[in-house]
């Protein structure tokens, strides 16, 4: 029986190894989807590949297909038994209405696989997404003159907070400390827990003490090798969004955890699975850590300076807005700030600079009533 053929990378970029693989991962995941799809859909699969990031372009398509199998199972506005027969007429038939009962479904449903029924419910974030999926196709199709009309403008609004309409979450100082202690002494974990610390603190350190020092997305902090740092300069590559690479600078603090994990707590060689050889961060059976594995890992420690239940702890995400506001309340100017986040738009760094972390607790710090209530007694 065939099984998965083995990819050969002749690698001539000056890009590593595992950043190649994973673009070429979201590209086939992508590869795969479109052959899931009608074929009419052709010129939609070239302006996503000309137009858009990887992961968005993965995104859209996936979709893309949800709406198809929607179309197969829950309408009857195909007699398609796969999203791959659906016909450029059937498509052409769809209206805006549609659409908006696609969306409608989307906000809670359910699917049954083998015993069990898994129930889903979407934000409007998600449906907001969804929505500009199926606007991106639509519009691509009546270009390329595959539907005769423009149905989006019929697309219902959804209701999504601006940003600056956003609460900002983010630890504050404090709070970071105590993450810091936990993960340095093993405080305040479980017992099951603490096994798992006496083998990883040390990579558990660096890894949060990179994410609030420089605010690095979670994919940029994964894909890190032990080539990309380099101590004797003091410094670090990274690589970003749109193939962008950046040269970041490493403080004393960074350095000494880093060293330390390398040196004292890393994998031996002869116990790095082939292919692995180079990532820094590794899961105790010698793999690179995947990004759920941080996640995990960040939300047990956040949870613990937060002071709350593990599964209500931070994201990653949050602990580059904890790095962002802890830069602008130290000083930093929003325009360097932008900078190291790698923020495209600076309104975007200015959210954080207009979120005073304690400007609510100094409001109401002086309005205790009940305890002057007390005192009056």
């Amino acid at each position: 029986m065939a099984g998965e053929k083995t990819i050969k990378l002749h690698n001539r970029s000056e890009r590593p190894d595992n950043i190649v693989l994973r673009e070429h991962e979201v590209t086939s995941k992508c590869t795969d989807i479109e052959k899931e799809l009608p074929t009419f859909m052709r010129g939609f699969f070239a302006y996503l590949k000309g137009n858009v990031l990887p992961m968005t372009r993965l995104a859209y398509l996936t979709d893309i297909r949800f709406f198809c199998q929607y179309l197969i199972e829950e309408t009857g506005l195909t007699t398609a038994k796969t999203p791959r027969d659906i016909t450029n007429k059937e498509f052409n038939e769809i209206m805006a209405v549609d659409v908006n009962m696609f969306i409608d479904y989307c906000r809670s449903y359910r699917i049954e696989k083998d015993n069990e029924v898994i129930l889903y419910e979407n934000t409007n974030k998600t449906l907001a997404r969804k929505k500009s999926s199926i606007s991106v196709l639509f519009k691509q199709l009546y270009r390329d003159g595959l539907v005769d009309k423009n149905i989006t403008d019929g697309f219902d609004p959804i209701r999504v907070p601006k940003a600056s309409e956003r609460e900002i979450k983010a630890l504050q100082d404090d709070e970071v400390m105590v993450m810091l202690d936990a993960v340095s002494t093993g405080a305040n974990l479980t017992e099951k827990e603490h096994q798992f610390w006496e083998k990883t603190k040390k990579r558990d350190k660096a890894i949060l003490l990179l994410f609030i020092t420089y605010g690095l997305r979670l994919f940029e902090l994964q894909q890190l090798n032990v080539s990309s740092f380099n101590f004797n300069r003091g410094e670090f590559k990274i690589y970003r969004k749109r193939d962008k690479e950046a040269i970041m600078p490493l403080n004393q603090s960074v350095t000494e955890v880093i060293i330390d994990y390398i040196e004292n707590e890393r994998a031996s060689d002869e116990r790095i699975q082939q292919g692995h050889e180079d990532a820094l961060f590794l899961s105790l059976q010698g793999r690179r850590m995947t990004e759920r594995a941080i996640r995990d890992l960040v939300k047990k420690y956040t949870s613990i300076g937060l002071a709350t239940s593990r599964k209500a702890g931070y994201s990653p995400h949050k602990l580059r807005a904890t790095a962002a506001t802890s830069l602008i309340g130290r000083g930093n100017s929003i325009f360097d700030v932008q900078a190291l986040l790698d923020h495209e738009q600076v309104t975007t760094t200015q959210l954080y600079a207009n979120h005073r972390m304690n400007v609510k607790r100094d409001l109401v710090k002086d309005m205790e009533w009940e305890l002057e209530r007390k005192e009056r007694d």
